[in-house]
């Protein structure tokens, strides 16, 4: 493990009840994302890397949500496109988590365009809805910012 996360469910008051950890590896082949989480929805959940560096309340579009000072995708090249881990939109776009039956999720996944470097100190947030890695609906469509957690160097 060459960095982790620590997820929270995001609420208005900040950080709450803990729903697992997330951990990032280098490979040849790109970043390795290994889930491991517990309590949740079934069902595809959007994941991405957000360019903020905090997990409490802030503004999106003027209105205060749980989990919005982590602020937008993490989108260092100005794309402006959701498209996905395996093309060129919004570096932060990670693979969609599959959340089991029982609310657990422990699955190894791939984002090849990106490296344990680029995400440290940043957020990451588990969505509540899945993600269909268009930007329509806004942004796949993958809802609420259900869970998050601060990137740190393992």
């Amino acid at each position: 493990m060459d960095a982790y996360a620590t997820l929270r469910f995001t609420s208005l008051h900040g950080p709450g009840r803990i729903v697992g950890l997330v951990e990032f590896t280098d490979s040849a082949e790109g970043l390795m994302v290994e889930t491991f989480l517990h309590g949740l929805k079934p069902g595809l959940h959007g994941l991405h890397v957000h360019s903020g560096r905090s997990c409490g309340p802030g503004k999106v579009k003027g209105k205060v949500v749980p989990g919005g000072a982590a602020k937008g995708h993490l989108d260092p090249h100005r794309t402006q496109k959701h498209l996905g881990p395996y093309r060129d939109g919004h570096l932060g776009d990670l693979p969609r988590v599959t959340v089991y039956s029982d609310g657990t999720s422990e699955e190894l996944l791939l984002a090849p365009r990106v490296r344990v470097a680029d995400i440290i100190g940043r957020a990451l947030i588990l969505h509540a809805g899945g993600d269909t890695y268009a930007d329509h609906p806004k942004l796949g469509g993958g809802g609420a910012r259900l869970a998050c957690g601060i990137i740190q160097a393992g």
